[in-house]
C-alpha cells in the first residue's frame, strides 16, 4: 500500500531554491523541540539531524561533478550567479557559497551578471575563470536583463555548457506539460509520474476530454460549470502570482476572462485540500490561548543525477508559497512503533499543555534564534512552525522511487520537446528557445525540484492513516 499520496503541483527545471532553508529550519526545529520536552513529557521519538533532509551537500556535489566532467581534476571556481538587487539579501545563496568555500580545494563566488566577462573565450567572474554556474535565475530573466547589461557572457556560459541548470530542462518546468503525462505520452511515461500528476490542460477554446476522459466540447465553458473544483495557473509563474483557486474565487466569469485575456494560463485539477491539510498548534494573541489551526502543506523534493537530495516543507494558505506569506515547517522522521498520525496528535497535545505564555516564550526564542541566522525572505522573516511535518522511512523510499522516475521520465520529456512535439504546451519565447536549443541537458548533472502536495499519514481525509 503506497505511503505517499498526493500529487506533484508543478516542476522547477530552472532556478529551484529553498535548499538552504530547510537546514536553518531543521536547526530550529531542533532546537525548539527539545524546549519542548524540557516542558513537558513527550514519548514521541524524533530526528531533526538525518542528512536525507539537508539538501545542500548533494547540491555541492552535483556542482563538482560538472566541473570534474568537463575540466578533470582543474582548479574549480563554482559561481552562484543571481539578479544584482538580491546579491545582500538571498541569505540562501550567500550560505551555499561559504560552504563551498569550506570544501577542499574549491573556490566559490556570489557573482551579478556585471561580474562576469569573456577573456580568450572564458568566462570569468570578477577575473577568474568561471568553470561551473548555478543561475539562480530564469532565461525570461535573463533576457529582460539583457535589455540593460550585457549578457554576452551567460550566453557563452550556456553555448559551452557551464551552467549546471542546463537551459534544455527548462521548459520541461511550464506547468502545462502536464498535459503531455495526463493525456497523449501516458504511454511513454511511469505509472508513478502519470498517478502523482493531476489532469491539466491548456486554457483556451477547444475540445478536450475531462479528468474521467469523459468528451469536453468547450474547455472555457466547462471550466466555468466545475470552477469549484479547478484551479487557473500561469503556464511559466512562480511565487503564487496569478493563481485563481474555484472555491476561493467565487467569480469564476471574472477570473476566466482576466486568465484569457493575459494567456498562457493551464487548468487543473483541484487536489483535495484535506489531503494536503493538517492541524498544529498555533497561538491565539487575541485570548491569548493556544489552538488547533488547519495549514495547508506543500513538500519539495529536490534532485540531481544521484537522485533524491533532500526536502522543502512549506506550510500556509493557498497557494503554501513562502513569497505568498506562508512559511517554512521543521520535518522530523519519526523513530518508534507510532504511526504518523498517532504522532502528530501527540504532539500537538503536547504543544496545547505547554499553555500559551510557555509556548509563546518558545516561539520567541526560535524567533529571535532564525533572525540570527539569517532565516528571512528577501525583507522579512520566514514563519515557523514548533510542530514538525512527520516522515518515516517508508516514506523517504517511496520518495526515492518516485523522484528516480520522475528524473527519467523528465528526460523523456526534454526529447519530445526537443523534437517539437510539445511546442503547443511549452509557450517561450524565440531567444529563450535558441538559448534552451544551445544547451541540452540529456541526462547530464542538474538540480531539479517537485512541488508535491502530498499526505505523509495525518491529512484530514479520513483521519489521514
Amino acid at each position: 500500500m503506497k505511503k505517499v499520496k498526493g500529487y506533484h503541483g508543478e516542476w522547477n527545471m530552472g532556478s529551484p531554491g529553498g535548499w538552504d532553508y530547510q537546514r536553518i529550519a531543521q536547526i530550529l526545529g531542533k532546537m525548539a523541540w527539545d524546549l519542548i520536552k524540557e516542558n513537558v513529557e513527550t514519548d514521541v521519538d524524533l530526528d531533526f539531524e538525518d542528512p536525507l533532509i539537508n539538501a545542500v551537500p548533494g547540491f555541492a556535489r552535483m556542482m563538482l561533478r560538472a566541473h570534474k566532467n568537463r575540466y578533470g581534476g582543474n582548479a574549480v571556481h563554482a559561481v552562484l550567479l543571481a539578479e544584482a538587487e538580491t546579491l545582500e539579501v538571498v541569505k540562501e545563496n550567500k550560505n551555499l557559497v561559504d560552504y563551498l568555500n569550506g570544501l577542499d580545494g574549491v573556490k566559490a563566488s556570489l557573482a551579478g551578471p556585471a561580474h562576469l566577462s569573456l577573456k580568450n573565450g572564458k568566462v570569468t567572474c570578477n577575473g577568474s575563470e568561471a568553470t561551473v554556474i548555478f543561475m539562480d535565475f530564469n532565461l525570461n530573466t535573463l533576457i529582460k536583463i539583457g535589455q540593460d547589461e550585457d549578457i554576452r557572457p551567460i550566453k557563452e556560459a550556456i553555448k559551452q555548457g557551464i551552467l549546471v541548470n542546463p537551459k534544455g530542462m527548462e521548459p520541461i518546468g511550464a506547468k502545462g506539460v502536464f498535459e503531455a503525462i495526463t493525456e497523449g505520452y501516458r504511454n511513454q511515461l511511469s505509472e508513478d509520474t502519470i498517478g502523482h500528476t493531476p489532469w491539466t490542460r491548456q486554457f483556451y477554446p477547444h475540445a478536450t476530454t475531462d479528468p474521467q476522459g469523459e468528451p469536453i466540447e468547450d474547455l472555457v465553458t466547462w471550466t466555468e460549470t466545475h470552477w469549484e473544483h479547478l484551479v487557473l495557473k500561469p503556464a511559466h509563474g512562480y511565487s503564487g502570482h496569478g493563481i485563481f483557486v474555484g472555491y476561493k474565487d467565487k467569480n469564476p466569469k471574472k477570473q476566466i476572462r482576466q486568465a484569457m485575456d493575459e494567456g498562457d494560463y493551464i487548468v487543473q485539477q483541484l487536489v483535495p485540500l484535506e489531503l494536503w491539510s493538517e492541524l498544529s498548534a498555533w497561538p491565539v494573541l487575541e485570548d491569548q490561548s493556544v489552538i488547533l489551526k488547519e495549514w495547508q502543506t506543500d513538500f519539495r523534493c529536490f534532485i540531481t543525477d544521484e537522485g533524491l537530495q533532500g526536502f522543502l516543507a512549506r506550510f500556509g494558505g493557498v497557494p503554501t508559497n513562502v513569497g505568498s506569506g506562508g512559511g517554512i515547517q521543521p520535518i522530523a522522521l519519526l523513530k518508534g512503533p507510532l504511526t504518523p498520525r498517532v504522532a502528530v496528535d501527540r504532539i500537538n497535545q503536547n504543544l496545547l499543555k505547554l499553555g500559551y505564555q510557555t509556548y509563546v516564550q518558545i516561539q520567541d526564542e526560535i524567533n529571535r534564534k532564525a533572525v540570527e541566522l539569517g532565516f528571512t525572505y528577501l525583507l522579512g522573516p520566514i514563519m515557523i512552525t514548533l510542530r514538525p511535518r512527520i516522515l518515516t522511512m517508508d516514506h523517504i523510499e517511496e520518495l526515492r522511487q518516485y523522484t528516480h522516475h520522475l528524473w527519467q521520465d523528465a528526460l523523456k520529456l526534454e526529447a519530445l520537446w526537443r523534437e517539437g512535439k510539445l511546442d503547443n504546451l511549452v509557450r517561450i519565447g524565440a531567444e529563450e528557445k535558441e538559448l534552451a536549443f544551445q544547451q541540452p541537458w540529456r541526462g547530464s548533472p542538474a538540480l531539479m525540484v517537485s512541488d508535491g502536495l502530498f499526505s505523509f499519514g495525518a491529512d484530514l481525509i479520513n483521519g489521514g492513516d
